[in-house]
């Protein structure tokens, strides 16, 4: 039997997209939705969603996105349709038509970006939330690195060869990793073709990063942010991060007491899920909630 199946649907404006599903409906146990970050996919969260749907002592139904434009789902023709609310709702479609009306989500930065849009839009979808390296101001010097990573990244023949760039650009920011967490993470982010190795995803998603001033705040999203307090929420940092600053992180404790945090040593943007006990830790936080 396969550890998962995949599901196929149409987004509003005829789009073919793409989830994977872990494990099986509970009546006792709200499902799980994971989100990924800009330009990685499914594959991120497959440890984890084995851990969530077989593993752990309550197991949940698993729902894996590809948002438009990454892994199994189709690309847009238009790249200006590669933001947060078009995601957002290519979400909220998707679990329409699994029947899901309630769920903890698992954000990792683009990923929880598209939670605060839920927040506001959909606030009855969001039963828990966990948070991977993301909150409500974005640095714009992780953001800068994130471009640089993407425009800059070279053609690369075997796997071998990603891992050992990967290594090079990121190795000091995830020093807690393992070689085989490196390659796990390198696999999920590349596809085999003729020639060598492609990233999975529509090259044109660096446009929507064309254009920012590094250099000028970003917009925050403290409003957004703030939906979250009622529910449970638990906020998961890479002490190297560049992204989600330690002073942010402050700033979300302040305005929301109860959330929980969880610093992981040794990794940077964003922690890999699951490394460093994150499994067990997150299926905890969800049995509480």
């Amino acid at each position: 039997m396969s550890d998962f199946t995949e599901f196929s649907y149409l987004s509003q404006d005829g789009l073919r997209l793409a989830a994977r599903i872990y494990g099986e409906a509970s009546t006792d146990t709200m499902p799980v939705v994971c989100l990924p970050g800009l330009t990685r996919n499914a594959r991120d969260f497959h440890e984890l969603a084995l851990y969530l749907a077989y593993e752990a002592a309550q197991r949940r139904k698993v729902v894996v996105f590809d948002y438009r434009g990454r892994g199994r789902s189709q690309y847009d023709p238009n790249w200006q349709n590669y933001n947060v609310v078009v995601e957002a709702g290519d979400v909220t479609t998707g679990l329409a038509e699994l029947g899901i009306e309630r769920a903890a989500f698992i954000g990792t930065s683009r990923g929880g970006l598209i939670v605060f849009v839920l927040a506001m839009a959909k606030p009855a979808l969001l039963g828990a939330v966990v948070l991977n390296d993301i909150g409500p101001v974005i640095e714009g010097a992780g953001l800068a690195q994130i471009r640089g990573y993407l425009t800059r990244r070279p053609k690369l023949a075997t796997f071998a060869d990603a891992i050992a760039f990967q290594k090079q650009v990121n190795g000091s920011g995830f020093s807690g990793l393992s070689d085989s967490d490196i390659e796990r993470y390198v696999r999920a982010f590349y596809r085999e073709e003729a020639g060598g190795l492609v990233a999975d995803f529509d090259p044109a998603l660096v446009n929507t990063l064309d254009g920012l001033d590094f250099d000028a705040p970003m917009p925050t999203l403290w409003p957004q942010f703030e939906k979250l307090a009622d529910i449970p929420l638990l906020t998961i940092r890479g002490a190297n991060s560049s992204l989600l600053s330690g002073e942010t992180l402050a700033g979300m404790q302040r305005q929301v007491p109860a959330m929980q945090i969880i610093t992981v040593s040794g990794q940077a943007h964003a922690p890999l899920l699951e490394t460093a006990g994150l499994p067990q830790e997150i299926a905890a936080f969800l049995d509480r909630s």
